[in-house]
């Protein structure tokens, strides 16, 4: 005698008694995370991601920085902030393009114009915002 329900591997997705197996997670006994090891790495993950933006901030402050560059660094950031693009971010393969450029402007205009001094304010920004210890 065959039974009314089906079973979730034989049921039709169609079939309106069919329901979606849980999935339970394993867990592997005896594997503990070492925390302060996690934190570590996220502040050191951290620390390399905000440096180059932190020489953009300390250079767009710096007195010396002309007036062009300070003018262009924010219109690149304007840009990638906002979330309005020329070219939608949803187009495969030429999306991300627009923001590419303005990346590479942004990253080519601060290598040309940080200095040892502002590259030494950004290194203690970096370390007070995101301490070792």
């Amino acid at each position: 005698m065959a039974s009314a329900t089906r079973s979730p591997k034989t049921a039709a997705p169609t079939d309106a008694a069919y329901t979606q197996p849980s999935i339970d997670p394993e867990v592997l006994p005896g594997v503990a995370v070492d925390e302060n090891l996690l934190m570590r790495l996220v502040r050191r993950a951290g620390r390399t991601v905000a440096r180059p933006a932190i020489q953009c901030l300390e250079m767009l402050l710096d007195g010396d920085t002309p007036h062009q560059a300070r003018l262009t660094v924010l219109a690149a950031l304007t840009y990638l902030l906002v979330p309005v693009d020329l070219i939608p971010d949803f187009l495969p393969g030429i999306g991300f393009g627009d923001d590419m450029v303005a990346l590479t402007a942004l990253l080519g205009l601060c290598g040309r114009h940080v200095t040892p001094e502002i590259r030494r304010r950004a290194q203690s920004r970096l370390d007070r915002w995101f301490p070792i210890s």
